[in-house]
Parts: C-alpha cells; sequence; structure tokens
C-alpha cells in the first residue's frame, strides 16, 4: 500500500487524527528546516483545518485530513505568495488558484509554500530570493540542489516532511527535481489541470502537477486537480477518468519508444541505470523499439526562445504600480519602472526577460520568435508520428546526477542543457512523469515517460506496474524515517 493510502486508511481508521498527523507533519518541517525547502508556512491555518475536519467529520473528502503544501507560484487567499522573487515578497493574494480550492475542498491541509527558482525560471532552485533549497540526498560534505524549479516540493516528499506536494512544470521544473530527489512527478497534458491562479511564467507551457512518493500517490491526487475550469481559456473540457483504477493494466503489448540517449552526453551511470529499468519492463510483458526523439537537440533552442518571450510579456506586469516591489526613490516614472525592476527581479529572471525582449524585437522577431513557434509545431507532429508506432516513449529524466550547489549559477547554458530530455513534452503538450529507477554514489536517478495527450491513465499505470516491481520510490535518504513513523503506532 502507498505511503498516502496508508494514512488515509488510519485516519478513516481513527488510528490518528488529522490534528495529530498535521502536528506532526509541522514538527517534521521544522526538524527538516535546514533544507530550506518550505519559504511560507500556514501553521495557524493548518491546524484549523485539521480540528475542524476532527469535529465535523471529512465525508466525501477523499484527501480529508492529509497534510501537504503549495508550490509558491500557486495563489493562496490569506498566505503570502512570493514566487520565490523579491518582486512579490509582501504579496498576499485575495483569491486561491483552482487547484488550490480543488484540494482545499477534497480535505487536504496545507502546512505554507515551497521553495522555488524564481518565477519558476531556473533548474536547480538557486535562484530564489529565499535562498538555495538542498537536495535531502546531500551528502554533509557536499551539497547537492534538488533541481528546479519545483525543489522545494521534491525535496519535502524526498525527505518525508509531507507525502505529497503540488508543481509545476514549463520545461521539466516537475520531473527534473522529482529524478534529482527519488521521487516521484507527473506533468499532466498542457490543458488538463485549470492554470488559474498560478503566476505564469510562459504561460503556453506552464502546466500544474503533482510530486509524491509513488505513481499510485500521484494518481490519487491528480483525480482532485484535473478538470474542466472555465476561468482558464486554455483548460480543456473533457472527462477526467478514473486514474487509481486505471493503475492496475497489464505491461503485456504495451510498445515503448526508447530513445537513442546513450549518444546524448548522459553520464554512464543515468544510461546503465535507465537500461536496467527499461529491461524490467520488458519483463513485465512491454515491448521495447527504438525510435528518434524528435528534433532533441533542436528542442532546448526552441524552448529557450518562446520561454523568454512569454516571459518577457508576462512579467511586464511587475512595475510597482499594481502591486509587487515598490522602489523608495524614484524621482520620475521612468526612474521608478527602472529601479523598481532591477531590485525586484534576480539575475536569472534579467537574463531570461532581456532574451525574451531581444527575440520579440522588431529587428529579430522573424529570425527567433517566428521560426521557434514554426519548428514548435513540428516538434509536436512529430511527436504525433511517433505515438502511432510506439504507446509510451521512455528517457532518462536528466543527462547527470545532481549537480553540486553552484554548478548551475556559475554555468547557466550548461543549466539549460541540462533540459534536453523533458522540453519536448512541453512544447507538444504532452503529459509525463519521472519515476526513480536506480542511484549512483547515493544520489538517485530517474526514468521518464512521455505519453500521447490526454492518456495520464496510460502513462500512471506503466509507472505503477513499474513500482509493483522496484523499491526505488521507497527508498529514503540517510536518517530520514517513513513519514507517520511512531505516530499513533503507524508506519507507512
Amino acid at each position: 500500500m502507498s505511503a498516502l493510502l496508508s494514512l488515509l486508511q488510519a485516519l478513516e481508521n481513527k488510528q490518528i487524527t488529522a490534528r495529530e498527523l498535521t502536528q506532526h507533519a509541522i514538527e517534521r518541517a521544522q526538524a527538516q528546516g535546514a533544507l530550506n525547502a518550505l519559504c511560507t508556512d500556514s501553521f495557524t491555518q493548518a491546524n484549523a483545518q485539521a480540528e475542524q475536519i476532527d469535529a465535523h467529520g471529512s465525508a466525501g473528502q477523499r484527501l480529508g485530513g492529509i497534510p501537504m503544501a503549495h508550490k509558491d507560484l500557486f495563489c493562496t487567499q490569506g498566505v503570502r505568495t512570493s514566487c520565490g522573487s523579491k518582486m512579490l515578497r509582501e504579496f498576499v493574494p485575495p483569491y486561491s488558484a483552482h487547484i488550490v480550492d480543488t484540494l482545499a475542498q477534497a480535505g487536504a491541509i496545507s502546512i505554507g509554500k515551497t521553495n522555488m527558482d524564481e518565477f519558476a525560471m531556473g533548474s536547480s532552485n538557486e535562484f530564489s530570493d529565499f535562498g538555495a533549497c538542498i537536495n535531502p540526498w546531500s551528502p554533509a560534505d557536499d551539497l547537492r540542489v534538488p533541481g528546479g524549479s519545483s525543489g522545494g516540493s521534491a525535496a519535502l516528499v524526498a525527505a518525508r516532511v509531507l507525502p505529497f506536494a503540488t508543481a509545476s512544470d514549463t520545461g521539466g521544473s516537475i520531473r527534473q527535481p522529482a529524478a534529482f530527489c527519488g521521487v516521484t512527478g507527473i506533468k499532466p497534458s498542457y490543458g488538463r489541470v485549470s492554470r488559474f491562479g498560478m503566476i505564469a511564467y510562459a504561460s503556453s507551457l506552464d502546466q500544474a502537477g503533482v510530486i509524491a512518493e509513488s505513481a499510485q500517490d500521484c494518481a490519487l491526487v491528480l483525480q482532485h486537480m484535473a478538470g474542466f475550469d472555465a476561468r482558464d481559456a486554455t483548460c480543456r473540457d473533457l472527462p477526467v477518468p478514473d486514474y487509481s483504477a486505471a493503475l492496475n493494466g497489464s505491461l503485456r503489448g504495451l510498445r515503448i519508444g526508447v530513445a537513442r540517449f546513450d549518444q546524448s552526453g548522459a553520464d554512464a551511470a543515468v544510461i546503465d541505470a535507465t537500461r536496467a529499468a527499461l529491461a524490467q519492463f520488458e519483463k513485465l510483458g512491454a515491448q521495447l523499439i527504438d525510435v528518434e526523439i524528435p528534433q532533441q537537440q533542436a528542442a532546448i533552442a526552441c524552448y529557450y526562445v518562446i520561454a523568454p518571450c512569454e516571459a518577457s510579456s508576462n512579467l511586464s506586469r511587475f512595475d510597482g504600480v499594481r502591486y509587487g516591489h515598490l522602489t523608495p526613490d524614484a524621482k520620475s516614472l521612468q526612474e521608478h519602472y527602472e529601479k523598481t525592476r532591477a531590485e525586484g527581479f534576480g539575475a536569472e529572471v534579467k537574463r531570461r526577460i532581456l532574451i525574451g525582449c531581444y527575440a520579440l524585437s522588431s529587428g529579430y522577431f522573424d529570425a527567433y520568435f517566428l521560426r521557434a513557434q514554426k519548428l514548435r509545431r513540428l516538434i509536436a507532429q512529430s511527436y504525433a508520428q511517433l505515438f502511432q508506432r510506439v504507446d509510451l516513449i521512455a528517457t532518462p529524466t536528466a543527462p547527470h546526477l545532481a549537480p553540486a550547489m553552484g554548478a548551475g549559477v556559475k554555468d547557466p547554458i550548461a543549466q539549460y542543457l541540462a533540459d534536453v530530455f523533458t522540453v519536448g513534452a512541453n512544447l507538444a503538450g504532452l503529459p509525463a512523469m519521472s519515476v526513480p529507477c536506480g542511484f549512483s554514489n547515493a544520489l538517485p536517478i530517474g526514468l521518464q515517460l512521455i505519453a500521447p495527450a490526454f492518456e495520464e491513465c496510460r502513462l500512471l499505470a506503466a509507472a505503477h506496474q513499474f513500482q509493483l516491481h522496484s523499491d526505488y520510490h521507497r527508498a529514503r535518504p540517510p536518517g530520514v524515517e517513513a513519514f507517520a513513523k511512531g505516530l499513533g503506532g503507524q508506519k507507512p
């Protein structure tokens, strides 16, 4: 039984109360404070919600009494939402994001907001106004990044502070941290989950998702996140399948397209772990088929034109007039804009805004942005053609292990290139997930699975069947106990 289902069963059997479970999560969060994974707490509100559930029951609330946390780009009414930026350090939203509301209606209890790269721009969680988040798997003398931009969410789940946390993915920001932290993360199809109340980085690429210990837990949480929301014009009005019921599908006859990742520059340890995981899929009845990932190298360049272009437009609203950081000593409107943005945005955000402004300028629009959009269409079409031959595509999630702290700051281009396996799914709007598949030098390795659009069931079922025959997702960092060990006698 998965960690989340074990906790739900204990709550239902009254072996523990929602208040006990919530307080336990808060104490674990405080004990793991050195990870710097929680940037804003809502402990008082969480305890009050837990007491309400204990007093009145959680009938109809499938996640009733389960503590969790939201990535700090999902608006939370009455609780600071900063996007990891000085620009929004004092912003308290007057409303909540769609998924915040739906998970609260399902009974989930948020204990706070998770640290992240500023405005989701980064792959290491070092670009945060709150400071870097630390990977729980780091040796004490060799600190590693948890990945980004959802590094805080992945770190909290990996350290068993919480059974799940929300996350978002623009070019790999769910899957890469999940791989680096040894947990499971799913990015649904673009349009499957409402983006209402999610502060945008690149609107045509951003998608909300979840990070948890296992595919089974991801399926349970995604059930309460997915669905149509008229407030998001890109949200698709499609029936939401029963993801948990779909988990038991057999792998026999499943066609998995295996990318030629051995020529991608990936580390040997990553290649070996990926091959071993695929051999396990083959033992379970899947058929492995060699394929070429559509325009894999070109996808990086395509992504790093389109995403900064959209970011430069989206972030133009942060001018210190309506909300956000306000410079105290500007002497003119022009100086106000310049100083507000210079002080409010960090270096990586400024870099991407400038790239976007350059690519959208009158002399370069056709050469960069328009060509990137044409390439994006070709990439999507190529994936569609490929899925006529295979049911899933498998690659490593990241080409290397979690890097040492500071490496990405010193070499941003190397950090961008680490997205080589993940950006394609965002450009094509496809569902994809990372599943723990091995270790090297005591650091986790992730396997990425990609499915056709709106085939999350196929994705989750394949991951679940693999996890029924592997224990990588159950491994915990040294010194970390199971989430509820010793609480009410539960040891999930």
